[in-house]
């Protein structure tokens, strides 16, 4: 009796290459995180809210007691800082979520997954920093075009609105995306440096609103030179219509913030390269 032996079938076929990761892969792999979680969408309309609503309650408010106001609060009257006040409130909810776009992860321990499929790291950072300031840009052009049309549609009631081919309006209305943006791009910074959610949104509050407010304390000789450089003040001077003595120039006060905003994402870098996750 013969004994027939099978020989092991082997594949040929050649194996599936791996995936190199590229930039444009991680960008794609983080707008798809972006976009399927709530908190994007909740955060952002509430930024939407927050800038358009409040800027049209200001109009509405504004001409209904317009035949009171006196002559001193007709003279300081800007009817293109009315219609655009709500982006105050605006970036807080787009600082807010410029931290959890980072501290969400670490939160979850899903960071440890991600940072596993980049080994690199860094190309995380750039595709969160990078995503997350073009669509905060988006958004808040719009929005605060928007609440610029319709603050003045409601103002023009009394006849006090203004025009975007007024000087200086445009560049207040589209100051007014970029400086959030740079917000946007704070937050991320931020919550890539502390990793914790609390400390991220509490830092965010106490750069853009606490600073501000206790330099005020310092004498007038000190605060008119310290205040103007602070990152809030200086962003805000994009949005600024008048400017005073002792601020910055609409387009050196935001390239003051922004140079804010990269310092902070530069600290971030390198330490996302020396820590663990």
């Amino acid at each position: 009796m013969s004994t027939i032996t099978a020989e092991p079938v082997t594949s040929t076929a050649p194996a599936a290459p791996r995936g190199q990761v590229t930039q444009a892969r991680v960008l794609r792999s983080e707008w798809i995180k972006m976009r399927t979680l709530r908190s994007t969408f909740w955060t952002l309309a509430a930024a939407l809210i927050a800038l358009i609503g409040l800027g049209a309650l200001f109009c509405t408010f504004t001409a209904s007691r317009w035949a009171s106001f006196n002559p001193h609060e007709r003279a300081d009257f800007e009817p293109t800082l009315t219609s655009l006040r709500g982006y105050f409130l605006a970036q807080l909810a787009i600082g807010v979520l410029g931290v959890l776009m980072i501290t969400g992860e670490y939160a979850t321990g899903m960071i440890r997954a991600t940072l596993a499929a980049v080994p690199t790291r860094l190309p995380v950072l750039w595709a969160k920093a990078g995503l997350y300031a073009a669509v905060v840009w988006v958004v808040a052009t719009v929005g605060s075009l928007i609440a610029f049309l319709l603050g003045q549609g409601i103002l023009s009631s009394k006849h006090i609105g203004t025009s975007l081919s007024a000087p200086g309006v445009a560049r207040v209305v589209f100051g007014a995306g970029l400086y959030l943006t740079v917000v946007g791009l704070l937050g991320v910074a931020i919550g890539a440096l502390i990793r914790n959610t609390a400390g991220g949104i509490a830092t965010v509050f106490g750069l853009l609103l606490v600073v501000p407010v206790l330099f005020e304390a310092l004498p007038s000789s000190w605060a008119n030179h310290v205040n103007q450089w602070l990152p809030s003040n200086a962003g805000q001077s994009l949005v600024t219509l008048h400017h005073q003595a002792h601020t910055l120039s609409p387009w050196t006060g935001f390239t003051v913030f922004l140079l804010y905003g990269l310092v902070a994402l530069a600290g971030a870098a390198y330490l996302l390269k020396r820590r663990d996750a």
